[in-house]
């Protein structure tokens, strides 16, 4: 016979326990008080969540079990327990909420805090807004957790980036009277011709010959990144400077790569090094995309092999008006123009919607992309396929 009873009890305890755990020392004592494991992940969870974010954080710990404080060791620890009781994607997450809500800016210039941290690209972001702060000391500790992370972001975007590409400029060259027997591409050719199966002769009469293109070691297409680095924008400087080092490395394209606030600055020169691009960023600041437009439209001298990607919120500090001409100039010379929000996995973030509409109406969509469908955006791109669909997607 099954006791439901003892079921039933043991379930309404795990509930009990799950709801203490979630509303912390805020909690009715009715749900008990967390005892071994759980009391380690209740205090590492009080250190953080027990406050109001804001204030200092010896007030915000004053009469409760949280409070990191502004100890460098006492966070250290905190950051080897939360790792300890939680997965990676959980620690990420409370790495990035304590860095806000408890300002531990300054704490991350100290090499002990590095080492203790867990890289991620959040961190980066941070990382990178510090860059002309770190001290000597903490420098090279800042770059191997940057380093870190790159070398992650590569593993997980470079074969998808070259394979998606690749086969768009294929596509892109086949070409639609081959001359040779041996330039035919017979799958395509005989795909192209179903419609004109002959069922008395049992075979296709191809009316149109597709062939290969041409094998070449020639640039195929120019790419232009041109990339926001405005503090909002952290996350996509990071995966831009990524997915404009990969994209540099085929030598099918001439990537460029374009950082701009209130000034522009060319990183192209730093493109074989990713990490070395990243901390050529200054992230924070005001924001000019017209004046970011503008340069960029001085290195297109292919417009029809050119794809110009903009990774802006739109938040315009410099002239509109000029701006959008600017962007329609370029459509109107054939220039590919991707607009894109935001290059990250955490979605669009605020952004100027009014710049967004006028954008689409010059026929350029604006939306944010995660890193993960970029390939696949820019074999888009690279085929001159409509981007609306993207669009409605994001």
């Amino acid at each position: 016979m099954t006791d439901t009873g003892s079921t039933g009890g043991t379930e309404d305890a795990e509930r009990m326990r799950r709801w203490r755990m979630v509303l912390g020392a805020a909690a009715d004592p009715s749900l008990g008080t967390p005892s071994g494991a759980d009391a380690a992940m209740d205090s590492a969870l009080g250190a953080l969540y027990d406050g109001p974010p804001g204030g200092e954080a010896g007030e915000r710990g004053r009469g409760r079990s949280g409070g990191l404080g502004a100890s460098a060791p006492r966070v250290a620890r905190w950051l080897g327990d939360i790792r300890e009781y939680f997965p990676s994607t959980v620690v990420q997450v409370m790495q990035a909420d304590a860095i806000e809500r408890l300002d531990l800016k300054a704490l991350l210039l100290e090499p002990e805090m590095l080492a203790a941290v867990e890289p991620d690209v959040h961190l980066v972001g941070t990382l990178l807004s510090l860059n002309r702060v770190l001290p000597e000391r903490s420098r090279e500790m800042a770059r191997r957790v940057v380093a870190r992370v790159v070398a992650e972001l590569e593993a997980r975007i470079t074969q998808k980036t070259r394979a998606a590409v690749t086969g768009a400029l294929n596509r892109a060259s086949r070409i639609a009277r081959p001359r040779r027997h041996a330039d035919i591409d017979w799958d395509r050719t005989i795909r192209a011709n179903l419609k004109h199966y002959q069922r008395e002769h049992r075979t296709v009469v191809p009316e149109r010959l597709v062939g290969y293109g041409r094998r070449t070691t020639a640039v195929q297409r120019d790419v232009v990144l041109c990339v926001d680095q405005s503090g909002s924008m952290a996350a996509s400087v990071v995966h831009s400077g990524v997915f404009g080092a990969v994209l540099a490395s085929m030598r099918s394209l001439r990537t460029s790569l374009v950082v701009f606030d209130t000034a522009v600055v060319d990183l192209t020169e730093q493109l074989s090094d990713p990490v070395e691009v990243l901390f050529g960023t200054q992230l924070g600041g005001g924001t000019d995309i017209n004046r970011a437009v503008g340069y960029s439209q001085a290195l297109i001298t292919r417009p029809r092999d050119t794809i110009f990607v903009l990774v802006s919120d739109l938040f315009e500090g410099g002239v509109r008006d000029e701006m959008l001409r600017r962007v329609a100039a370029m459509v109107g010379a054939g220039v590919q123009v991707v607009v894109l929000l935001a290059l990250s996995d955490e979605g669009a973030p605020a952004y100027d919607h009014d710049n967004a509409a006028a954008l689409a109406a010059l026929g350029v969509p604006a939306f944010a992309c995660t890193p993960d469908a970029f390939p696949e955006l820019m074999a888009a791109a690279i085929e001159r396929r409509d981007l609306r669909g993207f669009a409605e997607r994001s």
